[in-house]
């Protein structure tokens, strides 16, 4: 049986050119990029060369880029340095943020005493901006606004540049989790009024493992993982020299071909949504799905039946991978806090289908034929 891979938000395939440029560095350059003999300055040049290549890519500086481990670590590292560092009195963020936001704004809140909001949702899911704005005019002492730039489940976008004016003009700090969208859609800091990004490799072919923080140059926070000097003071820890430089070459083949991979996957999404909406009466469509929506992800509600309540598992059997909702949280019980939150009174089992560069309009359509099967077999 021949798999078809729907569940690229969860994570993508590595691209072979990524894992060429990787290899070197598994081999023959496997020094310590600490040490000063010839080993460890050839770590060395391949770790600035790809700070700085990422650099140029965000339109920000070299000494703004750390690299990290994942997503969330990034989203720890920053959100943990405001409150701790920065004196953050007052987090605002939303109900449907990964959990790597969501459950460290809860423990910060717990922990230091802080006040913590979630801006209103409007009903599709998207940010209330009126809310948003609301909240910080109220808001007298140092504010953290932490919002994701696509919503990993429904794929909701944030309009950055209109987030990024308000903080700049109540003076508040901004951290958004891009971990769905870095790679997926070019990203120029220079413009944009953002104090921490989170963005991870493996959500667009490049190695897991592989994570980056950017802190804005004014921004000054104390590390998290203590020990010695390594990103410069900012992260302790021995270089991962592979997956470092596999994140640069990902970031680099996926601005490359933007534009084009944009087109081709935003056509698979609208292929697999038009077959579904004829293929099987009152579905539902969660997100904003006309609007403001990242082009990768499509989340579909199908009424809850004998039918649909084992579809996900249905369909692996089928060889069809998809996702009920966050991969991160695959195992929990309880279902979707995203569905929760934006349709609370819904009675349908959430898909997620997300796709890459590598799906086709075959896979597509034989995943409609396979769902329609399922649930109209009864």
């Amino acid at each position: 049986m021949q798999r078809i891979y729907l569940d690229n938000a969860a994570t993508t395939k590595l691209d072979s050119k990524v894992l060429d440029a990787m290899m070197p560095f598994f081999t023959e350059q496997f020094g310590n990029a600490s040490a000063i003999y010839s080993y460890g300055r050839e770590t060395r040049m391949a770790i600035e060369k790809s700070r700085r290549f990422i650099a140029q890519a965000f339109k920000t500086t070299p000494s703004e880029i750390f690299f990290t481990s994942c997503g969330t670590e990034s989203s720890n590292t920053a959100l943990q340095g405001a409150v701790r560092d920065l004196k953050v009195e007052h987090i605002i963020t939303s109900p449907i943020e990964h959990h790597a936001t969501l459950y460290t704004c809860q423990y910060l809140a717990s922990q230091y005493n802080r006040k913590l909001s979630y801006v209103k949702l409007s009903e599709h899911g998207q940010i209330d901006y009126g809310d948003l704005e609301k909240l910080l005019q109220e808001t007298s002492g140092k504010t953290l606004v932490t919002l994701m730039h696509a919503n990993n489940e429904i794929g909701n976008m944030l309009n950055l540049e209109r987030v990024s004016s308000y903080c700049q003009e109540y003076n508040a700090l901004f951290h958004t989790d891009s971990v769905q969208t870095v790679g997926h859609y070019p990203l120029d800091l220079s413009k944009l009024h953002i104090d921490f990004l989170s963005a991870s490799a493996h959500k667009f072919h490049g190695p897991k493992g592989s994570g980056l923080l950017y802190i804005n140059k004014n921004n000054q926070i104390k590390p998290s993982i203590l020990g010695g000097g390594q990103e410069r003071n900012m992260r302790a820890g021995t270089e991962n020299i592979a997956n470092i430089v596999g994140f640069a070459k990902a970031l680099e083949l996926a601005m490359e071909s933007f534009e084009e991979d944009k087109a081709y996957v935003q056509a698979l999404k609208e292929r697999l949504k038009t077959k579904l909406i004829t293929a099987i009466p009152n579905l539902v469509l969660h997100g904003d799905v006309d609007g403001n929506s990242l082009y990768t992800i499509l989340n579909v509600g199908f009424p809850m039946n004998d039918s649909t309540e084992m579809l996900s598992m249905n369909l692996d059997i089928q060889g069809v991978c998809v996702s009920g909702g966050s991969a991160c949280t695959s195992g929990a019980q309880g279902g979707s806090h995203v569905i929760r939150n934006v349709y609370p009174n819904a009675s349908v089992v959430p898909i997620r289908f997300s796709f890459s560069k590598h799906n086709t309009t075959e896979e597509i359509d034989r995943v409609v034929e396979l769902v329609a099967g399922l649930i109209n077999k009864q």
